[in-house]
């Protein structure tokens, strides 16, 4: 299946005492670049994520979020440092010692004192909270590779119609070079007959003189290779999965043999075809940009 590189997926886990949110947007990019935003408890898995997140994707720019909510105050635990609090009131003593103060340190003032209680974070089980940001990952992946499947039809369905429009100008171009030549011939015909004032004309050097046009204009080996170039990107594209870089190469050569026709032809007719199909021709490049 053709996928997208623009996508979204989100996905949202609450077990009673947590909750992580995971989303994720792309825009197309030549490589994978990953842009991951999480709260620093979860850095010691950024590796980890990455992984898991290259079995959904292949290509595209990904902005991805993770948010991490706790509800209980059970892993929070206050501390109290009785021997720097034993320190504190030792000096208190002895400033009062010194200038002859009144030692009024109350329980209070105490207390404020720095790093006398202090608020620390218990640690959490590291694997119990890897597995559950791992399926809240996946799940979010799982989603946004749907959305970049549902586009990647899309991609797939419109690249199929310009592939049929321009199929039908090349044969046109096929179909328009036998009359290109019975036209030149006939006009070569009557400019000699003009020049010689009606003499005879030996048909041999007329037939001549349309071989070396013929040869000169002839689009025949760019017109077969357009039609092998159309029918192996319509393969790629009902084979899918990662075939946007191949299919930009394909539109590259697309794109070659379009302007040889263009500088071949000697007549307006072609002329203007060509021209049809080096358009259509960019517009398959800027949808195929979009391919992962």
């Amino acid at each position: 299946m053709v996928k997208s590189m623009t996508g979204f997926g989100r996905a949202e886990l609450q077990d009673g005492d947590k909750k992580i949110t995971v989303e994720m947007k792309s825009v197309n990019h030549r490589y994978l670049d990953f842009n991951i935003k999480m709260p620093k408890k979860f850095s010691f898995f950024e590796a980890a994520i990455r992984t898991v997140l290259k079995d959904y994707m292949q290509r595209g720019k990904v902005d991805v979020f993770i948010t991490y909510e706790d509800f209980t105050q059970s892993r929070v635990l206050l501390k109290y440092n009785e021997d720097l609090a034993r320190q504190y009131m030792g000096f208190f003593g002895q400033i009062a010692d010194s200038f002859g103060l009144e030692n009024d340190v109350s329980v209070m003032k105490l207390a404020r004192c720095p790093e006398v209680f202090t608020m620390e974070e218990q640690p959490v089980d590291e694997e119990e909270l890897w597995l559950s940001l791992e399926k809240v990952l996946r799940e979010a992946g799982e989603k946004f590779a749907e959305s970049r499947d549902r586009e990647g039809g899309s991609l797939k369905n419109d690249l199929t119609e310009k592939l049929d429009l321009l199929a039908a100008d090349v044969d046109k171009i096929v179909e328009r070079s036998p009359q290109i030549l019975e036209e030149y011939k006939e006009r070569l015909k009557q400019k000699t007959k003009e020049l010689l004032d009606d003499a005879q004309i030996e048909e041999s050097r007329i037939a001549s003189e349309v071989i070396l046009f013929a040869d000169k204009i002839c689009t025949d080996e760019e017109t077969v290779r357009l039609k092998s170039h159309i029918g192996t990107m319509r393969q790629a594209l009902e084979e899918g999965g990662g075939v946007g870089r191949k299919l930009d190469f394909i539109a590259q050569e697309m794109n070659r043999e379009a302007n040889t026709i263009l500088s071949k032809a000697n007549d307006l007719a072609t002329s203007e075809i060509a021209i049809e199909l080096k358009t259509e021709i960019e517009k398959i490049r800027e949808q195929i940009q979009n391919i992962e």
